[in-house]
Formats: C-alpha cells, sequence, structure tokens
C-alpha cells in the first residue's frame, strides 16, 4: 500500500498496471481491498488506483465538519498529487455520490464515469421515509458490537446464497470501519440531494446496478438513466448491491467493455 499527502494529512491507496488512469471510489464502511478484483482485471490495461478516502484504512481520519465538499476536494488533491489526469472514475454506492459530485465540480478532470449500485444521494433517490429509516439503523448500529452490525449490513450487500468465505470477508473489512467516519457520513451526507447535477453530467456514464440490489434497487437505476444524457444502463441478473464483490468476472467485462469504449 503507497500513500500521499493531500493538505497535510495521510490519504492511503492501492495502485497497480500501466495504461490510462482509472479511479476507483469506495462506498460506506469499506476501503481500497474492496476493489482487489478490479485492480487484479483491470491492470493489464489502465493504470487502476483505489483510494483509501479520509478517515477510512490506511487513512488519517477525517476532520472534523467535513462535508461532502471538502470531500470531493480531498479527492481532486489526492488525483493531482498522483498527477493524475483525464481519470475513468468508478465509484460504488457512497463513493457514486462523491463521484457524481466530483464530476460536476471538476468536469475537466473526469473522462468517464461507472457508477455502480448509484445514489444522486440518499434525499436524491429515496423517498424521506427510507431515508429516515437508515439514518436512524446507521446511527443505532454504532452502539452494536461491531462484527454484528458489520453482518447484518453485509447481508444487504450480498445476497442470501452468497458463499460464507465471501461473506466473511466482507465483514471482516466492514467491521474495521471506524465509527467516527461512519456517523459524520451518516450525518453530513445521508440527505444529499445530488439530482440537480445530473443533466449537467458531460463524462459518458455508464450506470451498473444489480437486478436484485436491495439497496439500490431497478427504480432507483431507471431514474438516474433517466436524468444522466446519454447514460448506458446495465442491469446484473441475480446479483445484489456489491457486484463487484459478487460477481466480479461479469461485473469487470461490463465496465472494461465500456472503458475500452472511451479509451
Amino acid at each position: 500500500m503507497d500513500h500521499v499527502d493531500v493538505g497535510g494529512r495521510r490519504i492511503a491507496f492501492r495502485r497497480a498496471g500501466t495504461g490510462p488512469p482509472v479511479l476507483l471510489v469506495h462506498g460506506a464502511m469499506a476501503d481500497s481491498r474492496d476493489w482487489h478484483h478490479q485492480l487484479e482485471a483491470f491492470a493489464p490495461t489502465f493504470t487502476t488506483i483505489a483510494w483509501d478516502a479520509p478517515g477510512c484504512g490506511g487513512s488519517a481520519d477525517l476532520p472534523a465538519g467535513h462535508d461532502l465538499d471538502q470531500l470531493v476536494e480531498d479527492l481532486d488533491g489526492f488525483r493531482r498529487a498522483l498527477r493524475i489526469t483525464g481519470a475513468h472514475v468508478i465509484g460504488h454506492s457512497l463513493g457514486s455520490i462523491l463521484s457524481i459530485a466530483f464530476q460536476a465540480r471538476h468536469p475537466d478532470a473526469v473522462r468517464s464515469l461507472v457508477l455502480a449500485s448509484a445514489y444522486a444521494g440518499w434525499a436524491g433517490s429515496l423517498p424521506p421515509s427510507e431515508v429516515d429509516r437508515r439514518v436512524t439503523l446507521a446511527l443505532a448500529d454504532l452502539d452494536r458490537p461491531a462484527a454484528d452490525a458489520a453482518r447484518d449490513m453485509v447481508a444487504t450487500l450480498l445476497p442470501a446464497d452468497a458463499p460464507a468465505a465471501l461473506v466473511d470477508e466482507q465483514v471482516a473489512m466492514v467491521s474495521q470501519a471506524r465509527p467516527a467516519t461512519t456517523r459524520a457520513m451518516v450525518e453530513r451526507f445521508a440527505r444529499v440531494d445530488l439530482r440537480p447535477a445530473l443533466p449537467g453530467i458531460t463524462a459518458p456514464t455508464l450506470l451498473l446496478y444489480g437486478r436484485d440490489d436491495v439497496r439500490a434497487p431497478p427504480w432507483v437505476a431507471d431514474a438516474l438513466h433517466a436524468a444522466i444524457p446519454g447514460s448506458r444502463l446495465v442491469l446484473l441478473p441475480g446479483v445484489g448491491h456489491s457486484g463487484h464483490v459478487q460477481a466480479p468476472d461479469q461485473w469487470n467485462r461490463v465496465v472494461l467493455e465500456f472503458l475500452d469504449g472511451q479509451s
């Protein structure tokens, strides 16, 4: 694992391969470990870089009061520190929210977008009652044993028949999420609504969802597809919220086909 200084804070990352840059932006309660299948599969064609967002993995803690706009600037500072230009940006779940906001603020830095299991913010994609339910549940989970809360969370990321080893791998990562980061993400980002930004997305965009996703179901995908000009929507049958983990061969094939068309 490597690291770079961004604004006086350590940002850790994993990097593999050579070629045009691909920037992987993980979801909530995850870190760059979540992308190990993609780092391996994309390396023959792309310089593939997966960061640990501030407060995650090997990176420094999330600063007090940090909001989405500041996190966007962290991501921009990270890519500048690595001298990345014109990146293919791939965001999963919460990482898709950050990726949409990043493209809106720094469109010249984004060559293409892959938004996986994506939201236009919870408030931009889900009914208010569902946003309230998720916020309440996430905050209550902070008072539970980390492994128990992580196992319940992973049950919404992977299908019930997922291999035990895969479930255990995800539980191990999620249970290591820092409570202060999780609280900050929930309290500051849960009610973000990025719907106004969607029509202005200029980068070629792939929307990639699992048809069996219980966190970002197909009607969420349909709404983003309708709002993002020229976007392509792919629904993977039998796949849940974390398709890049559950079905990496299928997921990677779709993404690489899209990226090859943009290079």
